[in-house]
């Protein structure tokens, strides 16, 4: 059976064949982070040794899913995301007034293409 579309993309930017369930290593284009997944992988992130390279012009922030805030934990969420953004100097983070949805914002500003 022949690869997947995603298996394709993965394989290529991974320089490797992959197959559905395997964990590679992939030099990616660009990383989304949006309001839900962010503070997870910040969490993560932080737990990286000191001098992490952080690829800061590859990250892509978007605040999106609980825009505006709709409680405390919400504006929290938000708080952490800023305060991530400006930790390591992420030049690419769309603050509230400067977004949108998360996956149309990616294609509208160039960070997603064809190819």
């Amino acid at each position: 059976m022949g690869k997947t579309i995603s298996e394709k993309i993965i394989g290529n930017k991974a320089r490797d064949v992959v197959e559905a369930g395997q964990i590679v290593e992939a030099n990616v284009d660009y990383v989304m982070v949006n309001d839900v997944t962010g503070l997870p992988a910040f969490e993560q992130f932080e737990k990286f040794p000191n001098g992490t390279k952080t690829y800061s012009e590859k990250i892509v922030l978007i605040p999106d899913h609980y825009v505006p805030n709709k409680d405390v934990a919400s504006a929290e969420q938000a708080k952490r995301m800023r305060d991530f953004a400006k930790k390591y100097n992420i030049e690419n983070y769309f603050e509230v007034g400067r977004g949108g949805v998360c996956h149309k914002l990616m294609i509208k500003t160039g960070f997603v293409a064809p190819g």
